[in-house]
């Protein structure tokens, strides 16, 4: 979920001729075509990997009660999962995937007629997330896993014993991670005869997808203008705690959602 910082310094920029800008700019084009070719197969590739089916029955607290991995569906065909980190006796979620469900809103009814259920899922209680979604205002489908193996299964939950030598099982590897619970994003199958089946999962960068500002910064002369710190995403805020003014002001002290090696 984070990037190096290799931006062009706005300080003393190249300024040239039209013509030249025009030049090289095409050349920048050429790179984002090929870009977009290269995308376009790793999305073929990714349809086209084998899935896994679900044996277990993994049962979520949800505002209607008990539900079913099945039952998370409501109709569709498709589920997507974000892996929320907000655990148990948390006050809030994890700011970096709280920027990620701000960009919720404006596309779920686009995800939904494509065939698509969206659904946060995290350990925190039922009320510990009611809460924090009343806070900030979101109306996405929340679940709690607490109490179920649904997050130790996917790798985004971590126990003392899941520890070796200082690293869990994280973005298909041992890898160092600081926390307790992991950003993700996971995808499901439901046939008709209710058979549900595993078919993608991505984590660490791989969640940067659902970010869509970054998307937008990546576009402009400053770009993401992050830090080379362990954490880069030190600058983002859940939304109701900006400070008035839209100057980044470094948090005093920020939790480690996400890490630069995950």
């Amino acid at each position: 979920m984070n990037t190096p910082n290799t931006q062009t310094s706005t300080a003393n920029h190249a300024i040239v001729p039209r013509d030249q800008w025009l030049a090289e700019r095409k050349t920048l084009l050429a790179q984002e075509k090929e870009l977009t070719r290269l995308r376009d197969q790793v999305a073929r590739e990714r349809r086209a990997l084998p899935w896994v089916q679900i044996e277990k029955n993994y049962v979520f607290d949800t505002p209607q009660g008990k539900r079913s991995l099945a039952e998370l569906f409501e109709g569709r065909r498709q589920l997507m999962v974000q892996h929320f980190m907000f655990g148990p006796g948390w006050e809030q979620g994890c700011p970096s995937c709280s920027y990620m469900a701000d960009h919720t809103a404006g596309m779920q009814v686009h995800l939904e007629h494509r065939d698509v259920t969206f659904v946060a899922v995290s350990r925190a209680t039922l009320p510990e997330i009611e809460r924090f979604r009343r806070r900030m205002g979101w109306q996405f489908a929340w679940v709690s896993s607490n109490g179920s193996d649904f997050n130790y299964d996917f790798h985004v939950s971590f126990r003392p014993q899941d520890r070796v030598d200082g690293t869990v099982n994280y973005n298909y590897g041992m890898v160092e991670f600081p926390a307790e619970e992991a950003p993700g994003i996971s995808l499901f199958y439901k046939d008709g005869e209710g058979r549900v089946f595993h078919t993608y999962s991505t984590y660490g960068r791989g969640v940067e997808v659902m970010m869509g500002t970054y998307n937008m910064l990546d576009l402009t002369p400053k770009g993401r203008d992050e830090t080379d710190g362990f954490y880069k995403m030190d600058w983002v805020r859940h939304h109701d705690r900006y400070e008035s003014q839209a100057v980044f002001t470094p948090a005093p002290e920020v939790d480690a959602c996400c890490s630069t090696k995950a």
